[in-house]
């Protein structure tokens, strides 16, 4: 990236005052913004940092780390039941960018902003003085008191994930491995499917009016399924059982484990899918089904919650109906 650079008020001016409808941004002419929630509503907040060369890739299109980053905390939001009403942008940008990166940087804002009816409400821009960093804070709004927490599981309640699992963990995994796709014997296509999945998340705001109505509870799985599942089973203090052989996987994911069965550990606790986990009680899942289906999300039932055996609740897997010991690390961790 290099080339033209404009100071900082053309840069806010040229680049990211078309993004800012919503009039309380003020055409981001002032040093904040103004949002009432509407009536009888209260907001939800969510934040989420990206760093290059670990979120994305410093290489990656620009419109497409635009997406990701925006797209990671609307999965925040839908967990919640929440509709997306506006984000804040921190954008730290590296020592060589220029003003046509930026162009396709705000290209794909503006994409998502349109997709997923959000507007950008402010923010900031500096030199990061190293690798591009990317930081969002989305709000959106729910019934007052409504939002759906990780603490809501109770025993008897089934356990749901929207799309299928694994496909991020698998795509990256590519990324820094590119001929394990040879390996593992997979299509072109196959290939494309899972590099796509870890670049472009599908946050499912199509199904936040459904979570809000059936579920007991819900989160986003950023870290996989092994990891985040065992913070709502801990949260909510009851055991979650998950059938292993229930967990919905791409056909791509299927190629890999077919060949490599100890790639499922990657598919279950490699992180990236942010797709969502739920818990839903047995009479609103019929319900809860319809509103996904009608939604047009794939929904799967891969489990329950029952009463806690220790002090805390815990993640046990299943194949079967026989415990199973899941043979690798659990979730994604930063530290």
């Amino acid at each position: 990236m290099a080339g033209e650079r404009p100071h900082e008020f053309a840069l806010i001016k040229r680049f990211f005052a078309p993004l800012a409808s919503d009039p309380g941004a003020l055409g981001l002419t002032d040093d904040a913004a103004t949002l009432a929630p509407s009536a009888g509503c209260e907001l939800v907040l969510t934040k989420d940092l990206l760093a290059a060369d670990i979120h994305f890739f410093s290489h990656d299109p620009a419109e497409a780390i635009a997406a990701k980053a925006l797209r990671v905390n609307l999965s925040d939001l839908a967990a919640k039941g929440a509709r997306p009403r506006g984000y804040l942008l921190g954008l730290a940008l590296p020592a060589a960018w220029d003003a046509e990166w930026l162009e396709r940087f705000c290209a794909g804002l503006a994409h998502d902003q349109d997709t997923y009816g959000i507007t950008l409400l402010g923010g900031d821009t500096i030199a990061s003085g190293g690798k591009l960093l990317l930081s969002v804070t989305a709000i959106g709004e729910v019934p007052a008191g409504r939002a759906v927490r990780r603490t809501g599981a109770a025993p008897g309640d089934s356990l749901y994930v929207t799309g299928t699992l694994g496909d991020a963990a698998l795509g990256v995994r590519l990324r820094y491995e590119p001929d394990l796709a040879r390996s593992l014997a997979l299509s072109p296509d196959d290939q494309a499917h899972l590099l796509d999945r870890y670049l472009l998340p599908q946050p499912r705001t199509a199904l936040a009016a459904a979570v809000l109505a059936h579920a007991s509870a819900a989160m986003d799985l950023s870290d996989g399924l092994t990891g985040d599942a065992a913070h709502m089973a801990a949260a909510s203090g009851v055991d979650l059982a998950v059938e292993v052989t229930a967990v919905p996987l791409s056909q791509a994911a299927r190629q890999v484990l077919a060949r490599s069965p100890e790639w499922l550990a990657t598919c279950l606790g490699g992180g990236d899918d942010y797709e969502l986990l739920l818990a839903v009680p047995e009479d609103r899942r019929d319900a809860f089904e319809r509103d996904a289906a009608a939604a047009g999300v794939p929904v799967t039932r891969i489990g329950a919650a029952r009463p806690p055996v220790g002090a805390t609740g815990v993640l046990g897997y299943f194949r079967d109906g026989a415990s199973f010991t899941l043979a690798g690390k659990g979730g994604f961790r930063h530290f």
